[in-house]
């Protein structure tokens, strides 16, 4: 169970490191399926990224709702989606709505981790009087 826990921390700690195991682990598994193994590593990202950005605001502001507060957005994210799509077509394909919500998230989390690792670092550099 350590090894598990031990694991998945050093995952969300280096986030583009999942992501350059699962891209190179599905192409080279499903031989010309860039685009197919492009969108699994971002989706296995994902997860990694969400604990990790959480992480890292926690760090920054000094609070603990950095995963809530992610959640918050996705869950925002979905119900505008949700919303737009029924008055679009109709229905509602939950399927669609979950894949573009992570997909987003994915995007914008990446995002999320460069500001807030540069932003870490920035704040190092200040306190330690470099």
């Amino acid at each position: 169970m350590d090894f598990l826990r031990n694991s998945f921390i050093f995952l969300s700690i280096l986030p583009f490191f999942p992501f350059l195991l699962v891209y190179l682990g599905g192409y080279y598994w499903r031989k010309n399926s860039r685009n197919r193994a492009l969108l699994l590593a971002m989706d296995v990202t994902t997860l990694f990224l969400i604990f990790s950005v959480a992480a890292l605001f926690n760090n920054t502001f000094h609070t603990r709702f950095g995963f809530y507060l992610i959640l918050l957005f996705m869950l925002i994210a979905v119900g505008l989606i949700g919303g737009a799509q029924n008055r679009l077509k109709g229905r509602i394909d939950a399927r669609k709505i979950a894949k573009v919500v992570w997909r987003m998230s994915f995007m914008l989390m990446s995002a999320s981790y460069i500001i807030f690792t540069l932003i870490g670092i920035f704040k190092y550099i200040i306190q330690t009087g470099a």
